[in-house]
């Protein structure tokens, strides 16, 4: 696994030892076609990465341009693969650094919190976050915690106007896509893998 394009690109990322059944790293291929999908849309973004798992997805928008990426998951091995490719990234121990006053915000950071008790909208605040302009969803497949978030990004309202919500689950699987923040604006597959692409909706949608 490595970072495909940007100012990181061909950084190898650890991975999880042998067929790990918790973590689900997402392919290159298909992580390559999302950010061809994506093209220009990371520059300057603020990113949110949710259950990130090895930080693949949101360390290739920081490659890509992204101005800040924040992490979540609560798997010990994900904590530790993340904050390793935080630092083979990033080139430096201080990305990952909770002490930095707020005007002073790494620009990665990694939250520790169980995505099925919520979202940890104060964590964000802390880490100097409010709204965000691309969001990443990668659960575990077919357990439901994929519609699950969904429903919480719905009722917290943290992707900015513009933004884009990708959520990734098994090909197979359907998602309830009626929100009152977001659209279904795309549907893709790569072999088991489907993202659904939301966009946000205007402010006088219903």
């Amino acid at each position: 696994m490595r970072i495909i394009s940007g100012s990181a690109r061909g950084r190898k990322l650890c991975s999880p030892p042998g067929r790990s059944i918790v973590i689900r790293p997402t392919s290159d291929r298909a992580r390559e076609a999302l950010f061809n999908i994506l093209g220009r849309r990371t520059e300057e973004a603020a990113v949110l990465d949710l259950y990130a798992g090895t930080g693949a997805l949101g360390l290739e928008a920081f490659s890509r341009g992204a101005k800040r990426v924040l992490f979540v998951d609560n798997n010990r091995l994900a904590l530790d693969l993340i904050a390793r490719n935080i630092r083979a990234c990033a080139g430096t121990d201080e990305s990952t650094s909770s002490a930095s006053p707020a005007a002073a915000q790494p620009r990665l950071s990694l939250i520790n919190h169980d995505l099925r008790r919520g979202l940890p909208l104060r964590q964000y605040q802390q880490k100097g976050f409010s709204l965000f302009d691309l969001i990443f969803l990668d659960p575990p497949y077919s357990q439901g915690l994929c519609q699950r978030t969904l429903q919480d990004l719905d009722h917290s309202h943290v992707l900015a106007d513009a933004g884009l919500l990708i959520a990734e689950e098994r090909e197979n699987e359907m998602l309830d896509d009626s929100f009152a923040t977001f659209k279904l604006s795309d549907r893709r597959v790569y072999g088991d893998t489907a993202f659904w692409i939301f966009e946000s909706k205007e402010p006088d949608n219903e």
